[in-house]
């Protein structure tokens, strides 16, 4: 398994701007699919945005398209994600997760909390 660690959440207004950054660490970083997921309180999980480790297709969440973006640098073991436009709802904590050869994403973080504020 992989160990991540993120970081960068924080308390915002709506409209502004957030980067989570989420630190892997492992020597094959570059094989794994990595992604972003969050919990809201009272919630489930939910994905967020995805990256792919063979082309580097993303994919997003309706509910972020168009203002979340999702990267990553592998020379640096490194995934981010971009938050623009913030809204309350985005009130989360977010999680980053690894998908290697089991198929799932069964490498998780520990969260970084991310409040915005109206």
């Amino acid at each position: 398994q992989v160990q991540l660690v993120e970081s960068g959440g924080g308390l915002v207004q709506a409209g502004a701007s957030l980067r989570l950054s989420c630190v892997a660490s492992v020597r094959t970083f570059s094989n794994y699919d990595l992604a972003w997921f969050r919990q809201a309180p009272g919630k489930e999980r939910e994905f967020v945005a995805q990256i792919t480790w063979i082309d580097g297709l993303r994919i997003y969440a309706d509910s972020v398209k168009g203002r979340f973006t999702i990267s990553r640098d592998n020379a640096k073991n490194t995934v981010y994600l971009q938050m623009n436009s913030l809204k309350p709802e985005d009130t989360a904590v977010y999680y980053c997760a690894a998908r290697g050869l089991s198929g799932s994403y069964d490498s998780w973080g520990q969260g970084t909390q991310v409040t915005v504020s109206s």
